[in-house]
C-alpha cells in the first residue's frame, strides 16, 4: 500500500474578490510539480463564488468534468443548449470530448456558493459532448457509500468515460467503515469535507486529503461527524 497525505493548507489558493479558490492540484497560476494529479484525476477545486459572480463562457475538450455543489446554486449555460441551475444536494456531469463552450455563475443575487469541480482525464479521446445532473438526498449517505459517478450508464448515480468511481459518506461519529476499490490498479482520493477522520492513523481535519493506491480496501474511522468525498480512478491512464 502506497499512500501521500495533502493538508488542507497545503492547497494552491488564489483570492480574487469574487473567487476565493483552494487548488488540490496545479491549476491556473498555481504550480506544484509534486502536485500534478492523482492518477486521472487532475482537478480538484474548492471554490467559493461570490453573489453573482461567475466564469463567462470558456472552452473544454477531451475532459469529464464533475461540479458538485456543496452551498448555494450554480447556473449553467453551454454551447449544446443547455441552461440549468445546480444546487447543493445535486451532481453535475460534462464529458467535453470534442469541444465546448459553457459559463458557470452563481445563481443567487445575495449568497455565495461553495462548490467542488473535478476534472478526470477520460479514457475515450474525441466523445461526442454531453450534459447530465442529478439530485441525491444527503440521507442515503449517512454512514454509507453513496455513489454519484461511476463507469456504468446502468449503474446508481451519473457516468463518466472513465473506470472512476465518486462517492459520498456522512459519518456517524466514533464510526468505521471499509472501503472496497471497484477495480484493480485504481487508487483512491479521499477528501474530507467536515469533521475528524483517521486514515492508516492519519488524522485528517476539515479539507485534509488523502491519496491511497496499490491496496484492495482502505479502513476510514471517524472521531467526529462530518461528510467525505471518496474519488476512485485509474493511477495509470
Amino acid at each position: 500500500m502506497k499512500y501521500e497525505f495533502h493538508s488542507a493548507s497545503s492547497r494552491g489558493h488564489a483570492n480574487h474578490g469574487w473567487l476565493n479558490a483552494k487548488h488540490s492540484f496545479s491549476f491556473a497560476s498555481w504550480f506544484n510539480r509534486y502536485r500534478m494529479h492523482f492518477g486521472a484525476l487532475r482537478v480538484l477545486n474548492d471554490d467559493i463564488v461570490s453573489p453573482g459572480m461567475g466564469f463567462g463562457k470558456h472552452p473544454h475538450d477531451n475532459m469529464e468534468i464533475i461540479t458538485i455543489p456543496l452551498k448555494g446554486s450554480l447556473k449553467h449555460e453551454d454551447s449544446m443548449g443547455f441552461s440549468e441551475v445546480i444546487h447543493a444536494g445535486e451532481v453535475q456531469v460534462m464529458s467535453a470530448g470534442t469541444g465546448i463552450y459553457h459559463s458557470e455563475f452563481n445563481a443567487s443575487s445575495t449568497e455565495e456558493i461553495n462548490l467542488f469541480q473535478l476534472w478526470i482525464f477520460p479514457n475515450r479521446q474525441e466523445v461526442e459532448p454531453r450534459y447530465q445532473q442529478m439530485a441525491y438526498d444527503i440521507f442515503d449517505a449517512k454512514d454509507h457509500f453513496l455513489q454519484l459517478v461511476s463507469p456504468d450508464q446502468e449503474g446508481p448515480g451519473l457516468w463518466i468515460h472513465q473506470n472512476a468511481w465518486i462517492h459520498l459518506i456522512d459519518m456517524s461519529a466514533n464510526s468505521s467503515q471499509q472501503y472496497a476499490m471497484k477495480q484493480p490498479g485504481n487508487g483512491v482520493y479521499l477528501m474530507n469535507i467536515e469533521g475528524k477522520k483517521i486514515i492508516l492513523n492519519q488524522p485528517l481535519e476539515s479539507r485534509d486529503a488523502m491519496g491511497v493506491w496499490e491496496t484492495d480496501e482502505i479502513e476510514i474511522l471517524s472521531t467526529e461527524t462530518g461528510r467525505m468525498l471518496l474519488i476512485e480512478v485509474p493511477m495509470q491512464f
